[in-house]
This record gives structure tokens, C-alpha cells and sequence, in this order.
């Protein structure tokens, strides 16, 4: 839902309350407070992805800045997060409504996989922009949010902004597909953190092609954008370790970014809500 870097795939844990909430009336104050709390995800856990990102990185954790400035590159995510949130809420109830079937229909699942594909296809027009000029800063704090995006479209033009467009749909994919199942209450979203975690888990090596190709030099052959191609270089330079580079502070932000995402979606869609009540 927003930029769904590891901050942002844990909102899956807690997407099943915001879209079945939003086929109410209060549709409007599920797509802010689910917007709102995408935000507070990634603010809060930025850290978390900075570290990731660092790990991931050719050049290494401390060359990329190791503990340093791990605040860098917070604009772009904190720019993109609402935008992408909305993006996907909004095509994921359009296809939904669109693939309409009866409620009790064993094709249900498959309309709500296809619904959230969709949106994860709509909304990485605006993630992956944010993603790269976000881990470029992450890996380099000496420059600024700003000027890294004027580089990329001065040396590769708007092609530059969309480097691992596949790789972050295909993971984004594979999260969606999981996510067909109505959450409605905390428990649900205990089980939703450690099916989230093992999730975190087995995507990290799509993640890692995503970063590399994010930050590969212009020109390069992991700048293509083959993710096979990615995923070869990295296992024939690191082995096993390479593929799961940053899987620890990847699978702690998605777990925890769950309840983090449920509690402020909770609490500001009340708010929305009873203030929707109050005025004339």
C-alpha cells in the first residue's frame, strides 16, 4: 500500500480491515486514515529500511553509510506514501466492483487477488519513482533528495525513475496474493505478523534484485532491469548470504509495521468518522 519498501508491505497485514471497512459508507475516511497511517509506517520504521537498503548494496553496509544518517531520503518517502496508498485503494475497489460476484461465490478469493494485482500495478507508478530517489539518498546521505531526482532525469530521463519496476511488481504480487482473507480484530493481526514475517522472509531475494537495479550504475548490465539477471550476479558474487541480505530489519518492520499501521488506521478513521457526524 505506500512505499511499499518493508515498511510499506507491512500494511498488508492490516489491508483486509481497511478494504473491507471501505465498502461501507465511510469510504472516504478509510482511503485518508489508510493514507495517513501508511505515512506513520513509514516514518516511524524509516530506520528499519535504511539499514535494509545498506545491507542490500553492492558496496556494503558501512561504505553505504552503515548506522549514519539513517534519516536520509525521508522526503521521497514521506512524499510518496499517501499517493501510492490511495493509487491502490482506489483501483482495488474499482477492479473489485468492476469483477463484481456474488459474495458467497468460490470465485471471491480469485476476484480479490486479481483486485489487489491491480493495484499493486497502479500504485508502483508512483512507488517505484519514490523508491528509487529514496535508496539512492539511503546509500548516499551527502546528497540531497532533490538533487539525486534532478540526476536521474538529467542522465536517464523518466526511464531513469522507473529502474526495478518489474521486480517490485512481482513482489508486490506475491503479496497480494495472500491477502484474501477479512482481519477483524487484533488477534487476526498476530497471525497476520508472523505470516507476514515468513512472507518477508521468502521475498527478500526479489528484494535484493530490486535494490541492486535501483542502484546500479548507469549503463551497467543489472541497470536493464532483468531480474533474473540481478538475482544470477548476486548468488554468483555472495552466495546464499547476498539473496537474503537484510531479512532481519525487513522481516521486523513488516511485522511490527502491521500493528503500527492498524492502531493509527483505527484511530484516525474514528476520528474522521465522528467528526463526519458532527458537522451539519
Amino acid at each position: 500500500m505506500g512505499s511499499r519498501s518493508a515498511s510499506a508491505q507491512s500494511r498488508s497485514i492490516a489491508f483486509a480491515v481497511v478494504c473491507g471497512a471501505m465498502e461501507g459508507p465511510g469510504f472516504m475516511a478509510s482511503l485518508v486514515a489508510g493514507g495517513i497511517a501508511g505515512v506513520s509506517v513509514d516514518l516511524i520504521l524509516y530506520p528499519l529500511d535504511t539499514i535494509k537498503t545498506r545491507l542490500q548494496s553492492p558496496q556494503g553496509f558501512n561504505k553505504a553509510g552503515g548506522f549514519r544518517g539513517i534519516y536520509a531520503g525521508v522526503p521521497s518517502a514521506a512524499i510518496g506514501s499517501f499517493p501510492n496508498a490511495a493509487a491502490f485503494f482506489i483501483t482495488y475497489e474499482y477492479v473489485k466492483w468492476f469483477l463484481h460476484t456474488d459474495s458467497s461465490s468460490y470465485l471471491m478469493p480469485v476476484k480479490h487477488m486479481l483486485a489487489a494485482s491491480a493495484g499493486e500495478v497502479v500504485a508502483c507508478l508512483i512507488r517505484v519513482p519514490s523508491e528509487v530517489v529514496k535508496q539512492r539518498a539511503q546509500v548516499s546521505s551527502s546528497s540531497r533528495t532533490f538533487q539525486i531526482f534532478s540526476n536521474v532525469l538529467y542522465q536517464e530521463g523518466i526511464r531513469g525513475l522507473y529502474r526495478g519496476y518489474t521486480s517490485t511488481v512481482l513482489r508486490e504480487a506475491l503479496w497480494s496474493w495472500r491477502q484474501d482473507h477479512v482481519v477483524d480484530c487484533w488477534q487476526s493481526a498476530v497471525c497476520g505478523a508472523f505470516a507476514g514475517g515468513f512472507a518477508a522472509v521468502v521475498t527478500t531475494p526479489l528484494d535484493v534484485a530490486k535494490t541492486r537495479i535501483m542502484l546500479a550504475k548507469v549503463g551497467s548490465s543489472t541497470a536493464s532491469g532483468n531480474v533474473l539477471s540481478a538475482l544470477h550476479g548476486v548468488w554468483r558474487t555472495q552466495g546464499l548470504a547476498g539473496l537474503f541480505a537484510g531479512v532481519f530489519p525487513r522481516t521486523a518492520a513488516i511485522s511490527l509495521g502491521g500493528f503500527i499501521f492498524l492502531g493509527a488506521y483505527d484511530q484516525t478513521r474514528s476520528l474522521l468518522l465522528e467528526l463526519g457526524r458532527g458537522s451539519p
